[in-house]
């Protein structure tokens, strides 16, 4: 087990200075323009698969760095450079994660390549879970998955909704039922392959803020996949059943967690990673706006009201990022999240993001409140953080029922 630490080991800082300057040279200078496009920036994913960003090696390299920090790193510092276009970038993470998971070692090395393509053929992937009735209650979710044992395929049918890539990507990860008396516990995992009949677009999303970020629901009529589609394999899926109906019987707590629970466990961290990049990005530029700007003769960041407000950024965004770090090396340790640490870490940096940009516009005034400004835009995606992947009141809720002991449903 690796001892936690404060201090990057020179290797991360590398990484770490490498990804600013992407963020920083490549990213920025497209953020408005892809902002006000609402389209998925595929030159800029273009530059990141030349340089190395966007490939499997890389977030490989990343997600198995032993001290856990390799992924909060790079979330941070690409999502300072802009929200919308790093969730272009990283979106096929989540589908990516969806594999690492729940699949087998045999799915992980042919499907995970395929979710990303080559430098001179990028694609992209989705992971479908939430449905237009079943959000935050995943216990709603209506998309079926049924076996047709004669021809060893499974056959999806429904509507997912609020899937980043959706529709546009070369693979998708889908959620689905297949037992539905058990609820949570009769969900599993699927891969849709690339150009299988029945998968189709529907509503793209026009949304408030990551709005480089392609957002859509993705319709399922008669999906056929073949049974080696099924992540982790009917063996180990009939096995998780039987437990889960043992259980059902006995009148026990399920402890089996369900596909989607496990994704985005795996994610919570990462993406308050995302949330302390953007908080920071703001802060940034509000810092040297406070002392660049002059009025009554004087800087503004003299005056108490706008410097105070400054310290609670700085502090809020440290203890976010330190949080999300502490989840982080929990992880990779093995060490189980008795606290439910991981969602205590995207809460609060989710949080925080709302709050210090909302502070940075105030901080530029009038200027702040103009598209001339990034701190608009920072603040518009920042809204982001507090609704997907579990809401704040979906984490409250996890904290709390895990501290009281109770089953997480």
């Amino acid at each position: 087990m690796t001892e936690f630490a404060l201090d990057l080991n020179d290797d991360q800082k590398q990484v770490r200075d490498w990804l600013h300057g992407f963020a920083r040279d490549v990213i920025r200078p497209a953020a408005a323009e892809w902002d006000e496009r609402e389209e998925t920036p595929w030159p800029v994913i273009q530059e990141a698969a030349k340089v190395g960003i966007y490939s499997l090696d890389f977030y490989a390299q990343q997600f198995f760095d032993p001290t856990g920090l390799g992924i909060p790193v790079a979330m941070e510092e690409l999502f300072w450079g802009d929200a919308g276009i790093a969730l272009s970038i990283v979106g096929t993470g989540l589908a990516a994660v969806g594999v690492l998971a729940n699949g087998t070692e045999e799915q992980i090395g042919t499907w995970i390549p395929q979710m990303y393509g080559d430098v001179d053929d990028v694609k992209v992937a989705a992971f479908c879970s939430s449905e237009p009735d079943a959000g935050s209650d995943v216990g709603a979710m209506r998309t079926r998955a049924v076996y047709d044992e004669a021809k060893d395929e499974w056959v999806l049918n429904g509507t997912k909704t609020w899937a980043t890539n959706g529709g546009i990507a070369n693979v998708h990860v889908v959620v689905a039922v297949v037992d539905p008396e058990l609820g949570t516990k009769g969900h599993a995992s699927f891969i849709v392959p690339p150009n299988t009949p029945g998968l189709s677009q529907g509503q793209k999303f026009k949304k408030h803020g990551i709005r480089a970020s392609h957002t859509a629901e993705v319709v399922l009529e008669d999906v056929r996949v073949p049974g080696s589609s099924l992540l982790g394999g009917k063996e180990k899926l009939d096995e998780r059943l039987a437990r889960a109906r043992e259980r059902a019987r006995a009148g026990g707590g399920e402890r089996v967690k369900n596909a989607a629970m496990a994704t985005f466990e795996a994610s919570r961290p990462a993406v308050g990673a995302m949330a302390v990049g953007t908080a920071r990005a703001a802060y940034d530029y509000a810092l040297e706006y406070a002392k660049e700007r002059t009025q009554f003769g004087r800087p503004i960041i003299d005056n108490q009201g706008v410097a105070f407000q400054l310290a609670d950024m700085r502090t809020q965004i440290d203890a976010a990022r330190l949080l999300v770090w502490r989840a982080s090396w929990m992880a990779v340790s093995g060490k189980p999240f008795t606290a439910a640490e991981g969602s205590m870490s995207k809460l609060f940096a989710s949080e925080v993001a709302k709050k210090v940009t909302a502070q940075a516009v105030q901080i530029l005034g009038g200027n702040g409140f103009t598209r001339e400004y990034p701190v608009e835009r920072m603040h518009r995606d920042a809204a982001i953080y507090t609704i997907f992947e579990g809401t704040s009141e979906i984490q409250r809720l996890v904290i709390a029922r895990t501290l009281a002991g109770m089953p997480i449903r």
